[in-house]
């Protein structure tokens, strides 16, 4: 580590056991890679419980879903056994040794300490010295077993005592965890039991106020951390594993997970309320009637979570199989069997380890993303006091844009209201505020969607039937096409198209952007916008850009869309436009136009067309970041940037690269995004007077979300 960089250490003591300091842990990371915070993660001792074989947790975890590669902990009992036989300073340094690596590339790291247990006796004094080996500063993980506070304010008030006392510099505050949690009478987490929010729920000024370790001003609260009831929905595949159940049917047991049980014995025309989405049915294995039921429920696209045939001490009769068997492979539903009777299996649920499997990516990513938006915003940017430009990892910036289209939402229009990621997108974008959706699409229809896939419409969210309304838009496109021949005949059957009436809706003003193509080609989202549209004053064309989401941050790759062969100036504008997008997005430029040759080291006509446009791109914006011509390797790799354009600023620093013709770009993107494994959000239009952005077929819901919240953004620019 370099003199003048001084990495600040946060260590993490749980005052007690089942904090859920793991999830604390990953949500610091994730927050603090939000804010732009290069940030690092280090388990210094690895403690495994009973029946746990490993891999430690947090470790696994922070590999598998970030880009950060944290060293192996030490277990625990060879820390307990060098310390009896060497001593603990050589274990000291044998974590420092660990640690360095780490902390050398980054702003803070946070280090995950141990649970004092009677079982680890040592847990403590480990936390202690290895604290003081790395020069960390503590954070103190708790949570409140029940709603008198005072259990909770003796906990920290231990802690803090045994780390220093209030004065100290090296506390930094507390975070209080699993915040109105379900749990028993005897203070043990229970996701299972049906209970409601007390008629006064903690919250954070409940505990400044009530909490006199907060109250007196002794220990700051960093974080109140709600109980997020969706990190108990469990997999199937993980009830399957805890029931030691025999797998009939596989389906989509890796995927679905389980909001409700319920146990089936009574005629089917009782329990219909059962068959719906995310519903385990636990149905003894003699009664063939209810489980033809849950077939005929999933084969008409309910995706209930599976079914268990209880009291099964053989499998079902394989005619009875076999009759289900196409239901089974269109539907995906999960179907296994064990021994155990319906009452007995029942019982058995809700006594499966509370702790998320390490290889639920999907729930493990729910929790970082909750956790970390709860964190305190100001002491996350305290923590780095160095001047330094903004890293925009990917996760920053898909935070920035889900902020940023926050502070004015938009009202964007989704021609393909009815196709499920798309309505999916709609919601959640709906729910967290980030735009105003509009869907084209019939009413009853998306209900119909919606009921299928298990989910919740939310208020406010628009759905417009186009057949109710196409007409009233045939004369304003008439009108805007007739300079080309349109009759209204021509106009009606054009608007038959919902990415045509979406964008006369837009051109019209009465939305504010459009997003289309997950089922539509680039062509049908696009050829449309450039006909009605149009560019804004000024700007003589059209261009895209591309998101990359490297690893280490985020890039700008344009045109790989729109321009097949610019010429100079319409290459410097492309260079110009996608600086100020990236802007706009919270990235500062760094304009690299690229070629197969730096500098001044090759000619011809290729190169001279990079060059000159980099010369017009500098005349018309001076105050810009801009170099050219560069080779991909001397704009991204600083050590080749030293060798081929030792002394321009943009050469291995580059965050905007510029393709010289959309073969290279379109090219180039592909490669990176396919080869790498990288996410791309695009192409994003510029120039138009008005935001229209398309979609990838493959996209996934996120993807929409994403381009939703860009589309946002550019309409309120």
């Amino acid at each position: 580590m370099s003199p003048e960089k001084q990495t600040q250490c946060i260590y993490l003591i749980p005052t007690g056991a089942r904090v859920g300091l793991t999830s604390v842990s990953m949500g610091l990371v994730r927050a603090l890679d939000r804010n732009g915070i290069k940030a690092a993660f280090f388990k210094p001792v690895a403690q495994l419980f009973r029946g746990d074989t490993g891999p430690e947790r947090s470790t696994y975890v922070i590999r598998n879903t970030t880009e950060l590669t944290p060293p192996e902990p030490i277990p625990y009992a060879e820390a307990e056994h060098e310390i009896s036989a060497v001593g603990i300073d050589t274990l000291m340094e044998r974590i420092m040794e660990l640690y360095q690596p780490v902390a050398e590339d980054a702003d803070v790291v946070v280090v995950e300490g141990l649970i004092n247990m009677d079982e680890f006796e040592h847990a403590n004094l480990l936390n202690k010295m290895i604290a003081r080996t790395l020069d960390a500063s503590f954070v103190f993980v708790s949570t409140p077993l029940k709603q008198d506070l005072s259990y909770l304010n003796s906990e920290l008030r231990h802690s803090l005592h045994e780390f220093g006392g209030h004065s100290s510099e090296r506390i930094l505050g507390g975070i209080v965890n699993f915040v109105n949690a379900p749990r028993d009478d005897a203070g043990r987490l229970r996701p299972d039991l049906d209970i409601a929010l007390p008629e006064h729920p903690i919250t954070s000024e409940t505990l400044l106020q009530e909490c006199e370790i907060f109250k007196q001003g002794n220990l700051k609260l960093l974080a109140t951390i709600p109980w997020l009831k969706e990190m108990a929905q469990s997999r199937t595949v993980d009830v399957a594993h805890h029931l030691n159940a025999t797998i009939l049917h596989e389906g989509e047991m890796e995927q679905r997970r389980i909001h409700k049980v319920f146990l089936c014995a009574r005629n089917v025309e009782h329990i219909t309320h059962v068959f719906r989405a995310n519903a385990l049915l636990l149905i003894p294995i003699d009664r063939v009637d209810l489980f033809f039921a849950a077939c005929m429920a999933a084969a008409n696209g309910i995706p209930m979570a599976g079914v268990v045939l209880t009291s099964a001490n053989s499998e079902p009769k394989e005619e009875i199989m076999k009759f289900c068997s196409k239901a089974l492979s269109s539907s995906g539903l999960p179907v296994m069997s064990v021994s155990t009777d319906s009452y007995t299996t029942a019982t058995k649920i809700p006594r499966m380890n509370t702790e998320v499997p390490i290889d639920d990516r999907e729930r493990i990513n729910t929790g970082m993303n909750f956790v970390a938006g709860k964190i305190d915003h100001d002491w996350l940017k305290s923590l780095s006091s160095m001047q330094r430009e903004i890293r925009l990892s990917p996760a920053a910036f898909r935070y920035r844009l889900v902020e940023l289209s926050r502070q004015s939402p938009k009202r964007i229009i989704l021609p393909e209201g009815n196709e499920p990621r798309t309505l999916e997108a709609a919601i959640i974008c709906q729910k967290r505020g980030i735009a105003n959706c509009v869907l084209l699409a019939n009413p009853d229809e998306i209900q119909e969607i919606a009921e299928k896939n298990g989910l919740e419409l939310p208020t406010g969210l628009e759905i417009l039937d186009p057949e109710t309304f196409r007409s009233s838009y045939v004369d304003i496109l008439q009108e805007l096409r007739k300079h080309k021949g349109m009759d209204r005949a021509m106009a009606a059957s054009l608007l038959e198209d919902n990415v045509m009436l979406g964008t006369v809706m837009l051109k019209n003003g009465d939305v504010d952007g459009l997003v289309s193509g997950a089922v539509h080609t680039t062509a049908q989202t696009v050829r449309p916008a450039l006909q009605l549209i149009k560019t804004k004053p000024g700007t003589r064309f059209v261009s895209s850009l591309f998101f990359m989401l490297l690893p280490e941050q985020v890039y700008i790759y344009a045109d790989c869309a729109i321009n097949e062969n610019p010429d100079a100036e319409t290459l410097a504008e492309i260079a110009l436009q996608s600086a100020d997008s990236a802007e706009a997005f919270g990235i500062t430029p760094r304009v690299a136009m690229i070629s197969y040759s730096t500098g001044v080291s090759g000619s011809g006509d290729d190169v001279e067309k990079v060059r000159k446009a980099t010369e017009i791109a500098r005349e018309k914006r001076p105050d810009l970041s801009i170099d050219g011509p560069l080779q991909y390797d001397a704009a991204s790799t600083l050590s080749v940037a030293k060798t081929k354009a030792p002394q321009s600023a943009v050469a291995g620093k580059a965050n905007v690269y510029i393709f010289p013709d959309l073969n290279t770009g379109n090219t180039t993107y592909k490669a990176v995004q396919r080869s790498a494994n990288v996410i791309s959000i695009g192409p994003m239009l510029q120039g138009l007077n008005k935001p229209v952005n398309d979609l990838s077929r493959g996209a996934l819901v996120d993807d929409i979300v994403y381009t939703i919240a860009l589309t946002a953004i550019q309409a309120g620019q």
